[in-house]
């Protein structure tokens, strides 16, 4: 591996249900509690590492219920997108 992978986050419209919905219909990138591995790795960070902070807390800042980050690992990249795009598509 001569590089690494990038950690990127975008908001989905239809917030915690679009999310949810986004997460499930995964099949390649895994659901993870933290980022930063080989593999690729989505968080959703309303519903996990933020989970007990205060709604209106975490919109201060910048997280909201359609927040979604992504840590991207050594697969190939086709792969990837071809995963994200599948379960965007199913939204």
């Amino acid at each position: 591996m001569r590089t690494f992978g990038g950690i990127l986050a975008f908001e989905l419209q239809g917030g915690l249900e679009a999310a949810t919905t986004f997460v499930q219909q995964l099949q390649l990138c895994t659901l993870a509690p933290t980022l930063g591995d080989i593999d690729t790795l989505i968080m959703h960070p309303a519903s996990m590492s933020n989970a007990f902070v205060a709604k209106e807390v975490r919109e201060a800042q910048g997280i909201t219920d359609g927040l979604i980050r992504i840590s991207v690992g050594v697969e190939h990249i086709s792969d990837i997108l071809a995963d994200v795009s599948q379960s965007l598509e199913g939204l």
